[in-house]
């Protein structure tokens, strides 16, 4: 099956109605004139603006790398970097996006390049935490590929904390998660990062 944003574009009426009834009564709680030009069809914009936002409920990350494993003699670091994310903090619901950063050294067995973009959009496109998405990258491809080690590192800004609270507009979160190789030997996490951050384009 292939997961492209045309399959997710397929919005569930009922949950649909459900959603903007939700958003048309915080419109109103907010002294808001929810009859208004402007704001009679929010409700339903907003409703499917979030089923889009939140569509990785809607996916099985493991099926997607399971669509598209190869059996390769292949041993030396896989990397695919600069992957753009945008999630939904579950504390204040305020997006936080940035770029997710993906590597592992392969035991006998690669995945197709375009999986782990779409592993990263499964899991992000969730009420989330950083560093939580982090963990379920790293244990996604551990889990299904078995490689002799993974490395995941996202760095993201979150509006919960640039809109409201401290303020601060220039913070950038940084997590990581390593198994395997990746974990035990200094070297190869060393040589991880020098390749997410060169610019080899």
């Amino acid at each position: 099956m292939e997961y492209g944003l045309t399959d997710l574009d397929k919005y569930n009426g009922k949950k649909i109605e459900k959603v903007a009834d939700c958003f048309g009564q915080m419109i109103s709680l907010l002294d808001e004139d929810a009859g208004r030009e402007g704001l009679v069809k929010t409700p339903y914009r907003a409703a499917k603006a979030f089923q889009f936002l939140t569509r990785g409920y809607e996916l099985n990350p493991d099926d997607i790398l399971k669509s598209a494993l190869f059996q390769e003699d292949y041993q030396q670091i896989v990397v695919v970097k600069d992957i753009e994310i945008y999630s939904l903090c579950e504390h204040h619901v305020l997006p936080f996006f940035g770029k997710a950063h993906v590597g592992y050294i392969p035991n006998g067995t690669i995945v197709g390049l375009s999986k782990i973009p779409r592993v990263v959009d499964a899991y992000a496109r969730r009420l989330q935490l950083q560093e939580r998405l982090t963990t379920q990258i790293k244990d996604c491809l551990q889990r299904v590929l078995n490689p002799r080690g993974v490395a995941v590192v996202i760095e993201a800004q979150h509006l919960c904390m640039s809109m409201r609270g401290v303020q601060k507009q220039n913070a950038v979160m940084t997590t990581s998660e390593f198994t395997g190789a990746f974990l035990k030997n200094t070297n190869t996490r060393q040589e991880f990062m020098h390749l997410i951050g060169a610019d080899l384009h």
